[in-house]
């Protein structure tokens, strides 16, 4: 049996924060603001595992309390990772899509895919990252914001 999830987050651009994308730091003057570190892109392929799952959403599992504060993302995925394995599944391919007007993230593609592969346990070649800019529409083209977008599969 094969089954799909989609995943979605978006955080606001803020001062004084690291920029974290896909467990990876990103040299920006700005990062993203949330309880945890921010990563959009883990959070939307956390959503999507999870919802391939059938395991509810990242909320649930990692709400915003004390615990999780500042936590890694990368953390947080592995977690979901164990979830999902624990329901006796095994992850098959995850692809991604980042929005964001700047910084530049065409240089940090590969490095991120590294990242994700090593944390889901599955073969670079299964995961995807692409970046899209949103030619100055919108709160990710004005740089008020970045989204990432996510669909994994599940296998059983």
């Amino acid at each position: 049996m094969i089954r799909f999830g989609i995943g979605y987050d978006v955080h606001k651009l803020a001062p004084n924060r690291k920029l974290i994308l896909g467990g990876v730091e990103i040299e920006h003057t700005l990062g993203l603001e949330a309880h945890s570190d921010g990563d959009v892109l883990i959070h939307a392929i956390i959503d999507a595992l999870l919802g391939a799952a059938t395991l509810g959403d990242i909320g649930q599992h990692f709400p915003m309390t004390p615990e999780f504060k500042n936590i890694s993302s990368v953390e947080l995925l592995k977690r979901t990772c164990e979830l999902v394995k624990a329901k006796g599944y095994s992850i098959g391919n995850v692809d991604s899509i980042i929005v964001a007007q700047k910084p530049k993230l065409a240089p940090h593609i590969l490095e991120m895919r590294k990242r994700l592969a090593e944390v889901l346990q599955i073969e670079l070649d299964a995961v995807s990252v692409k970046a899209k800019t949103e030619e100055g529409l919108g709160f990710t083209g004005t740089e008020q914001g970045i989204a990432a977008y996510s669909v994994a599969s599940l296998e059983k």
